[in-house]
């Protein structure tokens, strides 16, 4: 059993007291790197995030937008051939020329993607398989490499408590290395010894997104989705106008109910600590919290018909993401062409 508690923003917040230490070893489960990040391409390729998916995938449900694909660019203005469909025809200039004209559009080589991704110190926690962070950080990976070799290109944005790095969809690979990279320095800056730090609002994520994604983009949108504002609605309703919008919230099974009575040393192998839920300020506070930022989740997906795609750090993450987008494991595929 893996446990592991942080002393900062999980603690104060919850009101949960403990003991601390430092980033632990190579231990992936806590902290990822970038040669680990980048051993994860060849995983992406099982991945589709194209426009048309799966009946099973959740893209596809009730509550998911049709996912725009590639875009078109305006190509010429020219007269009507008896080839041409008559939906092209731009009928203000057939009036005012007196001769049926067509607008001809090109395809767009590709359908830009930008991946949000959460590394704050409330995604340093976990309780039974890995770190939210690391769920998060493999997330983005696997997405980042499934979009570029899909042909698209693909940029993103780390969260911080201390601000953000952004990069804007390229396609290029040493854009892509960047982005890794930032991910994971995020990632292993994350420890319970890090000094006090306001944790970086959704509101100021949001704005970012918007300033790069304008209109016709992929974000993918991975955290816990702690600190909203008071913009955060109205900020992510915009986006969700203008582009399309998945929603990847990362919980700990901890986090969707903390039962009464829970009692658990906690530990990173070197220091340890207690949780007691006995404590009714501790049990209230958690669920409390669990209980808004599910809510404000919900509503936004119903409200504004954003697909939602949970994600759990007490399971591996391929397998969900294969779950998710209605794909077959590939070791399922090999087991049963085997059969």
């Amino acid at each position: 059993m893996f446990n592991f508690f942080t002393r900062q923003r999980n603690r104060s917040r919850a009101g949960v007291g403990g003991i601390s230490s430092p980033p632990t070893g190579n231990d992936r489960r806590i902290h990822v790197d970038l040669s680990h990040l980048q051993s994860l391409e060849d995983a992406a390729e099982s991945l589709n995030l194209l426009p048309r998916q799966p009946t099973r995938s959740v893209l596809a449900g009730r509550h998911a937008s049709r996912l725009r694909g590639r875009g078109l660019n305006f190509e010429e203005l020219r007269e009507y051939r008896p080839s041409d469909d008559v939906r092209a025809i731009d009928w203000k200039v057939t009036a005012r020329t007196g001769e049926p004209h067509v607008r001809v559009y090109t395809e767009e080589r590709d359908r830009p993607t930008l991946i949000v991704v959460d590394q704050r110190m409330s995604m340093y926690f976990g309780t039974r398989f890995a770190m939210k962070s690391v769920t998060a950080a493999e997330t983005a990976t696997l997405a980042a490499f499934a979009v570029l070799s899909q042909g698209d290109r693909v940029g993103g944005i780390v969260i911080r408590d201390d601000g953000l790095f952004s990069q804007r969809p390229k396609r290029c690979r040493t854009a892509l290395t960047r982005f890794l990279s930032e991910l994971a320095r995020a990632n292993c800056a994350l420890h319970a010894d890090a000094p006090p730090a306001t944790p970086t609002s959704l509101d100021t994520v949001l704005q970012a997104v918007a300033n790069i994604a304008r209109r016709d983009h992929l974000i993918l949108l991975i955290s816990d989705f702690d600190v909203i504002g008071p913009a955060s609605d109205r900020l992510l309703a915009g986006l969700a106008r203008r582009n399309d919008v998945i929603l990847m919230p990362v919980s700990d099974p901890s986090g969707e109910v903390m039962p009464k009575g829970f009692v658990s040393a906690i530990s990173d192998g070197d220091q340890q600590a207690t949780l007691d839920t006995n404590i009714g300020d501790i049990h209230t506070a958690m669920n409390r919290l669990n209980r808004e930022r599910r809510a404000a989740i919900e509503r936004w997906q119903h409200h504004y018909g954003i697909p939602l795609a949970s994600l759990s750090a007490g399971a591996e993450t391929l397998p969900q993401l294969h779950r998710l987008l209605g794909l077959a494991c590939p070791l399922n595929r090999r087991t049963a062409g085997a059969e």
